[in-house]
């Protein structure tokens, strides 16, 4: 299973107002695992920044001048996420300006649904912890992931840090070990059972000496636990 856990940083709150995506952040999950891909740009949005905005990320647009438009990025950013479910706090939001962009390029594009599935982690959250603050640094103590290097917000960070809550929140990679192994023991026992299904088992009858032996091990136990040995009962009432 392939997940992609996607933030962005935008020049504002309202795509309808024509704010646009400055910043693309996206770590990759495989079966539950975080690997080291990651998609990570900077946009050029061709607009200013408010300054609240700015206030939450750090971003100006003069760090942006020189940076590809969304247009040129766009291709990449669908091979990268096809096919995987994208994990969003918020998903609403960052839904909206992703295909608020894509609304730009042009109805050919479609939506970010038409391309992958969509997991909110806030509203997961909300039904985990409900009446608790849910925003991904109040998770982050909550659920004991460093977040002291993050002094302002960042796409690529934010998403690095929403993995690992992700994860915890969803039981942690221990859970996906215990899960695995087992399975594993599973599908060994069906193996030895499909093996010796159908074999006739090879039965092994003591020799006159081996039972002796086993005779007065028994009497052993028995004289030890006042004659209550069960086996050497067993074995006289059979005789008998």
């Amino acid at each position: 299973m392939r997940q992609i856990v996607l933030d962005t940083e935008t020049t504002g709150l309202e795509p309808s107002q024509g704010h646009r995506i400055i910043e693309i952040g996206c770590v990759e999950i495989v079966d539950r695992r975080i690997s080291n891909t990651r998609f990570q740009r900077y946009l050029n949005p061709e607009r200013e920044i408010d300054a609240g905005a700015v206030e939450v990320h750090g971003i100006t647009l003069e760090d942006l001048r020189d940076k590809p438009v969304f247009a040129e990025i766009a291709t990449n950013f669908i091979e990268f996420v096809r096919g995987a479910e994208l994990v969003i706090h918020n998903a609403p939001f960052d839904v909206g300006f992703i295909n608020a962009e894509f609304d730009v390029l042009g109805a050919a594009w479609g939506s970010i649904e038409d391309y992958c599935t969509v997991f909110d982690t806030l509203k997961l959250a909300r039904e985990t912890h409900p009446g608790q603050r849910n925003s991904l640094d109040a998770l982050c103590r909550r659920y004991e992931i460093d977040n002291t290097h993050r002094e302002i917000h960042g796409a690529l960070l934010d998403a690095e840090l929403l993995a690992e809550v992700y994860l915890a929140m969803t039981g942690g990679q221990g859970a996906l070990e215990l899960e695995t192994r087992s399975a594993t023991h599973t599908r060994e026992r069906n193996e030895f059972q499909r093996g010796v299904s159908g074999r006739e088992l090879s039965v092994v009858v003591p020799r006159g000496e081996e039972k002796e032996l086993h005779r007065r091990q028994l009497e052993l136990i028995d004289g030890g636990s006042d004659g209550r040995c069960v086996w050497l009962s067993d074995r006289e009432s059979d005789s008998g």
